[in-house]
């Protein structure tokens, strides 16, 4: 053997171990991604009225569109069993762009295979969220995407949001990429998905705390005109890097479970758990008055209690977001005299108290005046007419883009 083919037998080893040790070092010195919520809704035990039989989600394909705000071309999505009592099997979960608002029919050519662990599949453990692994899909801001997962077998314990405001669909069989979902059952909730990041190092989120208001009653199904969405319209067209996550529930409270664990339970999933949260906005309490006004009967101390401890939530609230850096805006309580509550003069100055201490300096670092935004300035205990949906609670979308109006964009700036 010559001296050539010695050193030809000891190169390659060599420069393959040189190789492998380069590519671990630049593994490491690579910067984290940085995930932002695009998208996010607070999960939930459906209630009966809004749960779908095991029947239907038993080998069943739920395909379901969410409305991103930010846009971006790396992304992962969310899935949750909060609520199941037993771990959720997910056979194949695939995105796509779908063809039109209230279609179940996708641009095949954009379907794109979401994978766990680098594989179709996913078991997700009782009480626990999943975050897939990153994938490629080109989607611009204010993108909807259509998510279209497969169940083997139906959840034990439903966990998903029933406000969604947004059709869905439901049809047995893989169909996951399929161009359309013929003969499908349609419904206006979410179930499983509860979020999708994109990677964005420049850009950070603005997080919404709150009950059906924010949650968007009164709204139009599939016109995305929440308050929420009317605000995340006003940061694109200002060239504001944040997304807008709305993590409101129907009929939610701050200091009892009712329709969704209380504010101050899910707080932290909810809010703190976002990527890239930097601002939350809260505006809840109106059915902790609501429903203790229903009850009737309560002393004037019982009346001063309440209100202390709905101040009291709220200081819970700030604390625990300003441990993880986040600035709290608080939402002035707007009016809520209607066929659902009929508040009494003293409920009413409850209301009055409350919205007093938001705007007071020193709690909340800034205050976004709602009630103001869309009261009657003749009747204020009253919505203006063109802002109030029909039942005297929930804004219409006029009185949601009033909502998404009264917030100072200086506030992100």
């Amino acid at each position: 053997m010559n001296l050539t083919s010695q050193m030809n037998g000891i190169r390659r080893p060599f420069f393959v171990a040189v190789a492998a040790s380069l590519a671990a070092a630049m593994a490491l010195a690579a910067p984290p991604v940085t995930w932002v919520g695009s998208w996010a809704t607070a999960q939930q035990t459906p209630e009966p009225r809004n749960a779908l039989p095991d029947a239907e989600l038993t080998n069943a394909t739920l395909r379901q569109t969410l409305h991103l705000s930010l846009g971006g071309k790396t992304w992962r999505l969310h899935l949750s069993n909060a609520f199941g009592q037993a771990p959720l099997r997910i056979g194949a979960v695939h995105v796509a762009r779908p063809t039109a608002a209230g279609s179940s029919a996708i641009d095949t050519a954009s379907d794109t295979p979401v994978l766990f662990d680098g594989r179709d599949e996913v078991l997700i453990p009782a009480g626990a969220d999943y975050l897939s692994d990153a994938f490629h899909f080109d989607a611009p801001a204010g993108t909807s995407v259509a998510i279209s997962l497969y169940l083997p077998e139906a959840p034990h314990g439903q966990t998903g949001h029933p406000g969604s405001r947004t059709t869905s669909w439901v049809v047995h069989d893989n169909q996951v990429s399929a161009a359309s979902l013929q003969d499908a059952t349609s419904f206006e909730h979410w179930f499983v998905i509860s979020g999708m990041d994109v990677a964005a190092a420049s850009a950070a989120a603005v997080v919404i705390l709150g009950d059906s208001i924010a949650d968007g009653r009164g709204s139009t199904t599939n016109g995305n005109d929440r308050w929420s969405d009317a605000l995340a319209a006003r940061l694109a067209a200002a060239k504001l890097p944040l997304a807008v996550l709305n993590l409101g529930i129907g009929g939610n409270r701050l200091l009892d479970d009712g329709l969704g664990p209380n504010a101050l339970a899910r707080l932290d999933r909810d809010v703190l758990a976002q990527g890239g949260a930097r601002y939350l906005i809260v505006h809840e309490g109106i059915n902790d008055l609501g429903t203790f006004g229903a009850a009737g009967g309560h002393t004037d101390a019982e009346h001063d209690n309440l209100v202390r401890r709905i101040t009291g939530a709220y200081r819970q609230i700030i604390e625990r977001a300003h441990a993880r850096g986040l600035k709290v805006f608080g939402g002035t309580l707007t009016p809520y005299a209607g066929p659902t509550y009929h508040p009494t003069p003293r409920d009413e100055a409850d209301r009055r108290q409350i919205n007093e201490w938001i705007r007071a300096p020193g709690h909340f670092d800034a205050v976004v005046d709602f009630d103001k935004a869309v009261r009657d300035p003749d009747h204020p205990l009253q919505f203006r007419t063109e802002y109030d949906s029909g039942d005297h609670l929930h804004p219409s979308p006029r009185g949601y883009q009033a909502m998404a109006d009264a917030i100072p964009l200086s506030l992100f700036r």
